[in-house]
């Protein structure tokens, strides 16, 4: 069984699909965890603006590993000159991934690097995106598509990078504009708004529609 849950930006996605995921005992995938590792590598490595070319060139010689473990995603890089791989998780959630993101995710080149490592994974699990029910895995038994409004997005992040809302909401809406192309919901996706939802609430959502499905 595949699930896929696609979404704007920040609308809690990945939080879902971790509940959904717990609750049906297998594993989440955060696609969006890629993408924001290979926008960090590009940063770490001066790629502005990030072209394919060059962006494939890094990933060749320092590909990302994303590890869908039980607690959550983690990615990292390496080993490096110790031997050891580099956690780029927690780097990977700042302001300067969010802003860099739309623009490494747009290049389609990119887009097909990362789905290829997510369709090598083993099903059964959750898989939480832009174009998971789309692109990727246009086969899944049952697909959703969380939104909200800017506002309400913004507030919930502010709540995680102590940054001002009015801020954090304009460069949502000129997320929604980079990744409208992406960012939509695939046919037959279950469209849920999460606004007036706590997140137990959109879990049961989900889950209530996975089992209409069956």
């Amino acid at each position: 069984m595949i699930v896929t849950i696609d979404g704007v930006a920040a609308s809690g996605k990945s939080s879902v699909a971790s509940g959904v995921a717990r609750a049906l005992g297998i594993p989440y995938v955060s696609s969006g965890l890629l993408y924001r590792a290979v926008t960090l590598l590009a940063l770490e490595r001066g790629l502005t603006p990030p072209t394919a070319p060059a962006l494939l060139e890094l990933l060749a010689e320092h590909p990302p590993e994303l590890r869908p473990l039980p607690q959550g995603n983690r990615v990292s890089v390496g080993p490096g000159p110790d031997g050891e791989q580099r956690d780029l998780t927690d780097a990977a959630h700042t302001g300067a991934v969010d802003a860099g993101v739309s623009a490494v995710a747009r290049l389609p080149e990119i887009r097909q690097w990362v789905n290829d490592r997510l369709r090598a994974l083993p099903p059964p699990f959750v898989a939480e995106g832009r174009d998971m029910g789309t692109a990727v895995f246009p086969q899944a038994a049952a697909k959703f598509f969380l939104t909200a409004s800017a506002r309400v997005r913004a507030q919930r992040r502010v709540l995680e990078r102590q940054d001002d809302v009015d801020k954090i909401e304009a460069a949502l809406r000129a997320r929604d504009e980079h990744d409208a192309a992406q960012s939509r919901p695939a046919q037959g996706a279950q469209v849920i708004d999460t606004g007036t939802l706590d997140l137990n609430g959109v879990i049961q959502a989900v889950l209530s529609g996975i089992e209409g499905r069956r």
